[in-house]
């Protein structure tokens, strides 16, 4: 086995514990990232929308 591959397994198996014991916390940061990715689309689309406007 490689070590890229170990380390991928480890960081989903640390994943999939992290969420079945902190259920809420788990919750509260995917909410998080999925709020940070949508402020950043809109980020982007105001940039293009300003820089194809004038």
């Amino acid at each position: 086995m490689n070590t890229k591959k170990i380390l991928v397994l480890t960081g989903v198996a640390l994943l999939v514990f992290f969420l079945v014991t902190q259920p809420t916390q788990s919750a509260g940061i995917v909410t998080n990232i999925i709020d940070t990715l949508k402020e950043a689309a809109e980020a982007v689309i105001t940039f293009v929308r300003t820089v194809f406007s004038g």
